[in-house]
C-alpha cells in the first residue's frame, strides 16, 4: 500500500564503538537518550563494521545479505580483497527500496556509511581516494551527484583521508563527516539521511576502552555532534543513534597465519625478498578481522589438519564449523570452511612471514586494500624507529611537491593495541546501544534485524504492513 502523507525525516547517526560506559562522557548525546528513549542493540557476529551496517539496511544476517566480515577470500578471483565498496555486494532488500513503494519519491543521503558506491540513494558521500598513475595516492571522495564533490570540497576542504584511518587517525575526519552531513540536510533535505562517525574508533584501539584519552575522544565527538542533533531538532527530524559494536579491553595477538604455516598449510611465494601470502596454492589460510578469522581450506581432507593447527593456539575461544556457522547466521559461500573467535582479551593478526626481514614492504605502510587481512596496528607509527617522523615529514614534503612517497611507518609488532571488536559482547555496558529522540521507540533491547522496520515505523512508512508495532513494543510482554 502507498503511503500518500508525507513522511517524518530521519537523522540515523552511526557512532562507531558507542557503549553505554562511553555515553556517561557525551553529555549531548546522553540527553537525547534521556529525553527520548534508549535500549541495548544486539549486534551480529562478526561484530564488525560492514557486517553490521549491513544488516541494520536490509533487516537480515550475513547468511543473508552476503556480508560475512568487513572483508574476505574472493575464491573466484583468488585474491583477499577488504574494504570493498560496491553496494552490489549487499544482496537483499534496503531500507529505502522499502521507503520507496510505501512512498514513491523517498530522498535519501548516504554520508559515509560502507557500501555507498553504486546504491540506489539520491546523495553519496564516501572515502574514495585519487590513484594516480605514477602511483602517488591522494585524499578526495565519491560523490553522488558528481557536483556534490566540488561544492563540498570547496567548503571544507578534501576529504581529510589521512585523519579517517592511519596513525593520524583523529576527530579531523568526523568533523568533515559531520559538516557535509549539516550541509546535505540544509541544501538538500534527504527523507532519509545516514551518518557515520569514526572518531571513537581510533583511541580506544589504542588505548583501549577505559583508558582516559578514550573517555576524551568520546568527550569530543559529542561536543562535535551538538551542531547537527540542533539542526536536526530544529528541522523536525526523528534522530536514531546507534552503534555496531562496543571495543573491549584486549592484551594479546593470536598470529593464526603463522601457525597455519607452521603446520605446513599456508604457502606463500617470494618476490624480491619479499614474502606474499599464496592463497591459490595454500591448503588453509586465514583472512583476519578483529576477534574474528575466516578459514579457508582448500580441500575437505584438510579440515582436521587445520583444526588440530588452530586448536591448541592459545587465544582462540572458538572454531565455528558449518552448524557453529549456522547458528550464528554465518552460513554463506563467502564465509571460510571454519571461523575462529577470539578469546575476550585476544585478537587476530594477519602476519603469515617468520620472520620481519621478509615481510612485504605494504607491512609497513597503510594499506587497507593490499594487506589479506585487518591490520589495527596501522593507528601506530612505529616507536622502535627512532627516526620514524623524520620519515613521515620527508614522506608529507613529498606528497606537496607532488611527487612519489612512502609513508613506511606502521610498526611490526602488534602489542601495543589494547582495544579490539567482532565478538559477541560479554554485557550490555560493553555492547552496542541504540537511542531515539522519539520517547518510547526502543526499549527493552532491539536487535540488529529490527532496525530497519524501526526505521521504516519511525518515518511513518509501514503502516498497514508488517511489523506494525516497533521492536520495543514487541518486546514487552
Amino acid at each position: 500500500m502507498t503511503d500518500t502523507t508525507s513522511p517524518t525525516p530521519l537523522l540515523v547517526v552511526d557512532v562507531v564503538g558507542l557503549t553505554p560506559r562511553l555515553l556517561d562522557h557525551m553529555p549531548h548525546l546522553k540527553a537525547l537518550g534521556s529525553s527520548g528513549s534508549r535500549a541495548p542493540l544486539s549486534t551480529v557476529l562478526p561484530a564488525v563494521t560492514c557486517a553490521a551496517q549491513s544488516t541494520f539496511l536490509t533487516g537480515t544476517l550475513p547468511s543473508e545479505h552476503g556480508i560475512v566480515a568487513n572483508g574476505w577470500y574472493f575464491r573466484e578471483l583468488g585474491d583477499v580483497l577488504l574494504w570493498r565498496q560496491h553496494n552490489g555486494l549487499v544482496s537483499g532488500d534496503k531500507v529505502w527500496d522499502a521507503a520507496r513503494r510505501a512512498h514513491p519519491g523517498y530522498t535519501v543521503a548516504n554520508v559515509c556509511w560502507w557500501y555507498a558506491m553504486g546504491a540506489d540513494t539520491d546523495f553519496t558521500v564516501t572515502p574514495r581516494p585519487i590513484y594516480y598513475a605514477d602511483g602517488r595516492k591522494e585524499p578526495d571522495c565519491y560523490t553522488r551527484p558528481p557536483a556534490l564533490h566540488d561544492e563540498l570540497v570547496s567548503r571544507f576542504g578534501e576529504f581529510p583521508l589521512f585523519h579517517f584511518w592511519g596513525p593520524g587517525a583523529d576527530l579531523v575526519s568526523s568533523q568533515w563527516i559531520i559538516d557535509a552531513t549539516r550541509h546535505i540536510m540544509r541544501t538538500r533535505h534527504p527523507d532519509l539521511t545516514l551518518c557515520y562517525l569514526p572518531h571513537l574508533d581510533y583511541d580506544l584501539q589504542r588505548y583501549g576502552p577505559d583508558d582516559p584519552r578514550s573517555h576524551r575522544a568520546a568527550t569530543e565527538l559529542d561536543a562535535a555532534m551538538a551542531p547537527l542533533l540542533e539542526d536536526a531538532r530544529r528541522e523536525g527530524r526523528t534522530v536514531v543513534a546507534l552503534s555496531e559494536y562496543g571495543i573491549t579491553r584486549v592484551d594479546r595477538h593470536v598470529d593464526i597465519n603463522r601457525a597455519l604455516r607452521r603446520a605446513g598449510l599456508l604457502e606463500v611465494h617470494t618476490q624480491d625478498g619479499m614474502e606474499y601470502l599464496d592463497p591459490m596454492a595454500s591448503r588453509a589460510f586465514a583472512v583476519a578481522d578483529h576477534q574474528l578469522a575466516h578459514v579457508y581450506v582448500k580441500r575437505p581432507e584438510d579440515l582436521d589438519a587445520t583444526r588440530e593447527a588452530l586448536s591448541g593456539l592459545d587465544g582462540i575461544e572458538d572454531i565455528l564449523d558449518d552448524e557453529g556457522k549456522k547458528a550464528h547466521g554465518l552460513d554463506h559461500p563467502r564465509s571460510g570452511e571454519l571461523v575462529a573467535i577470539a578469546e575476550p582479551d585476544a585478537w587476530f593478526t594477519y602476519y603469515y612471514w617468520l620472520d620481519d626481514d621478509r615481510a612485504p614492504d605494504f607491512a609497513q605502510l597503510v594499506e587497507i586494500h593490499r594487506k589479506p587481512g585487518y591490520d589495527p596496528v596501522e593507528l601506530f607509527m612505529d616507536p622502535e624507529d627512532p627516526y620514524v617522523r623524520l620519515k613521515a615529514a620527508k614522506a608529507v614534503a613529498r606528497k606537496k611537491l607532488g611527487m612519489r612517497y612512502r609513508l613506511a611507518v606502521v610498526p611490526l609488532d602488534p602489542s601495543p593495541i589494547r582495544g579490539s571488536h567482532g565478538r559477541l559482547p560479554p554485557s550490555d555496558d560493553e555492547g552496542p546501544l541504540i537511542l531515539c529522540s522519539t520517547p518510547r521507540a526502543v526499549e527493552g533491547r532491539v536487535a540488529a534485524t529490527d532496525v530497519k522496520s524501526l526505521l521504516l515505523h519511525l518515518a511513518g512508512l509501514n503502516r498497514g504492513s508488517a511489523p506494525e508495532q516497533t521492536p520495543a513494543e514487541r518486546e514487552r510482554p
